[in-house]
């Protein structure tokens, strides 16, 4: 019997919770699984790695300025990346197809590229997105100073949390919600006085530019997290190189229209694109490009806040890093900046911080995928013990008695 979204069993009336009542998004917790001990140490070597790469990608970029300025087009640095994970994707799929089993169909045949294709066209949506922030990374340079615009970036968590509740119907606990505030507390206090007064650019005030540049720098790349999250899942058994593929071509073509639109303002020899580069910008290309492979396995594996959180601990190597090359002053807001954020990335993954959501019976449920796995097993156990007591009981009814 249904009541008010619980099963009540008609032989012992005890309440289980109907199992098709949607507490999280399918896209965020349907290929949700216990890791192994293999699982979880891969997991921990992406976090490393995407801490040491994020880290070093802004004192790459301020390695990578003349006099303040960049003598290279950040476009064709953004479309040089592009193409190197296209090399990379192409590389990893036709290893993928050459170690296929006989019986499996193959990954490279017409038919399954054209069908792979047409379902993971919502891809282009995320690759036109990150061209956007590509460039917008570069720019961001031109304000703030490699530690600051780290820290800015971590703004972004909270506008992916945001993102994630309206698009993927994700929820957060009220603890959640309060670490991602601590996060903007933390971002706040590093940001006092960063900002070098009296300095001009593009005509604006540097605060009024800063400040319009740092709202599309947060809110352009969480969009596109967020969209590429959704595609790379929506499609989950399509092979994560063939979506690279897809995801990265995009991305090349969308960077090479910027290239050309360059080259229409500037003049034709701004279409060389390789001008004014240096061992700098190919470090850069190559960084950019690990870091690109690296968050596709985060979106699609585990998902979109864990990958920036752990881009929030890159914060701490980037500061130290920015000092020791450059001379950057570590503030004491800066320290206390850097505590606030970790602080609250423990207590947003901490196991008090879980979801609980109460049904309309008051009873409250934690939605622990591994829990709610269990108790849907249970729930399919219970339902099929009660369908077959019922149908016991119908079959007894309708036996003749027989004779004493």
């Amino acid at each position: 019997m249904m009541k008010q979204g619980m099963i009540e069993c008609s032989v012992c009336h005890s309440k289980l919770v109907n199992p098709s009542v949607k507490t999280v998004s399918r896209a965020y917790d349907r290929h949700r699984s216990k890791f192994s001990k293999k699982q979880r140490a891969l997991n921990v070597l992406l976090v490393v790695g995407d801490c040491m790469l994020v880290g070093l990608q802004p004192i790459l970029v301020y390695m990578s300025k003349v006099d303040g300025k960049f003598k290279f087009s950040p476009v064709s640095v953004n479309f040089l990346t592009e193409v190197a994970k296209v090399i990379f994707a192409l590389v990893m799929l036709l290893i993928q197809a050459r170690n296929q089993k006989i019986e499996e169909k193959p990954l490279l045949s017409i038919s399954s590229f054209t069908q792979a294709a047409r379902n993971n066209v919502l891809l282009a949506v995320p690759a036109l997105l990150y061209a956007i922030n590509n460039y917008l990374k570069f720019t961001m340079q031109l304000y703030f100073n490699p530690a600051t615009v780290k820290m800015l970036s971590n703004l972004k968590v909270l506008v992916i949390a945001i993102l994630l509740k309206i698009i993927m119907k994700r929820r957060f606990s009220i603890i959640q919600w309060e670490a991602l505030a601590l996060l903007l507390i933390g971002i706040s206090i590093n940001q006092m006085r960063s900002l070098p007064e009296g300095s001009t650019a593009m005509g604006l005030p540097v605060a009024m530019g800063a400040y319009i540049y740092t709202v599309i720098f947060v809110t352009v790349p969480s969009m596109a997290s967020v969209f590429n999250e959704y595609a790379l899942k929506s499609q989950y058994d399509t092979s994560i190189y063939m979506q690279n593929l897809f995801l990265y071509g995009y991305g090349a073509i969308f960077n090479f229209l910027g290239i050309l639109g360059t080259a229409i303002i500037k003049g034709p020899e701004s279409f060389d694109i390789l001008q004014g580069h240096s061992k700098a910008t190919m470090l850069l290309i190559i960084n950019n490009a690990a870091q690109g492979i690296l968050s596709s396995f985060f979106f699609k594996y585990a998902d979109t806040i864990l990958k920036k959180y752990s881009s929030t601990v890159a914060t701490i190597f980037t500061g130290f890093a920015s000092a020791a090359l450059f001379g950057h002053t570590l503030t004491i807001n800066f320290m206390l900046g850097i505590s606030i954020v970790f602080i609250s990335m423990l207590q947003f993954f901490s196991p008090l911080a879980k979801v609980k959501e109460e049904e309309k019976n008051g009873v409250a449920l934690e939605l622990d995928p591994v829990q709610n796995n269990h108790r849907d097993q249970f729930v399919n156990i219970a339902a099929g013990a009660n369908e077959e007591a019922t149908h016991h009981v119908e079959s007894d009814e309708r036996r003749p008695l027989l004779p004493t």
